[in-house]
């Protein structure tokens, strides 16, 4: 007779529980690199490497008890490449509030981060492309064009910010499913935290030296004055707040997959989408496009739907 333990029961609703509130301080940190930028004029190569570098002082305890020793790997490059890219991703994303593009855009169209995973998984991991796969992706897909407003408000060059910060991040994400093939999850986690501050500020550096040779080619909010500059009053409070809530996100993240499946958790962590529109809305004001309900459903119906049935698909083979 199959039945499900109550201490797995106590599990799942525990990591169900993580995950919203690992999802609230995800939309925490989307509202506060909104106003960073606009409210107290931090560069968006700033603000990023001042916030992971917080959260990476945050995240000491995490690091060492994963230990320093989980950093040997056979594969130094490939593990550099995915925290470079990873790190780029974040810095794309947040030129995007830099750039005026509002909340709910910005996370909904991330949102399509599943669709570039499929596609590289397919062509470069030799994975299968089921049926699922395929018309779960063309659902997000056509979610995203009507999100971006595509052929009702107009295609804006800074919609396709987050939809290039999400193709980073599904890079990243098919680098890890790659080198999972070998490595230790220990191995992973740990060398993504430890790098991910040198490549802020290896990009930090490299903007700010391009904005001094070549001033007029750097778009606005990517690199302004000092590349170190904090804010001051309380926008220097509200830094430490958005480098405190990164670190917190990682924190819940990594307890709430100890103790319940990936394929269980992740409809919770798609919250964070309407969460941070929500926010978007009360705080700052920017009402949703009309646009947004329908195109945001359909991209959680699609993200939900290959999640139920990769899920169910594993459950029949563990019990054949």
């Amino acid at each position: 007779m199959n039945h499900v333990s109550s201490s797995t029961q106590s599990n799942a609703a525990t990591g169900a529980l993580l995950m919203v509130v690992a999802s609230l301080a995800f939309a925490g940190t989307n509202l506060l690199q909104s106003v960073l930028p606009w409210q107290f004029g931090m560069s968006s190569t700033g603000m990023a490497f001042w916030q992971y570098l917080i959260a990476s002082v945050l995240a000491l305890p995490l690091i060492l008890r994963i230990g320093i020793d989980k950093l040997r790997t056979r594969r130094p490059l490939l593990h550099e490449i995915r925290a470079f890219v990873s790190a780029l991703g974040v810095h794309v994303f947040v030129y995007g509030f830099a750039s005026g593009v509002p909340i709910w855009q910005m996370v909904t169209l991330l949102a399509t981060g599943p669709l570039f995973i499929i596609l590289a998984s397919t062509l470069f991991l030799g994975e299968r492309a089921s049926t699922a796969r395929i018309a779960a992706a063309l659902l997000g897909f056509v979610g995203a064009i009507i999100i971006s407003g595509v052929g009702v408000e107009g295609l804006s060059w800074a919609t396709l910010i987050p939809i290039a910060a999400s193709a980073l991040w599904a890079t990243t994400d098919v680098l890890t499913k790659y080198l999972a093939r070998e490595e230790a999850p220990e191995t992973l986690t740990i060398s993504l935290l430890v790098l991910m501050t040198p490549n802020h500020l290896l990009i930090l550096l490299a903007v700010t030296s391009f904005a001094f040779l070549a001033p007029g080619l750097v778009p606005d909010g990517l690199a302004t004055g000092f590349p170190f500059a904090l804010p001051t009053g309380a926008g220097l409070w509200l830094l430490a707040l958005l480098g405190a809530l990164t670190a917190a996100a990682q924190y819940l993240l990594s307890f709430a997959y100890k103790v319940a499946d990936a394929t269980y958790l992740q409809p919770f962590g798609d919250l964070k989408v309407p969460l941070s529109g929500l926010l978007g809305w009360v705080i700052l004001g920017q009402l949703p496009s009309v646009w947004f309900w329908p195109g945001a459903l359909m991209i959680l119906a699609a993200s939900s739907y290959i999640l139920w049935t990769e899920n169910d698909h594993r459950q029949k083979l563990s019990l054949a």
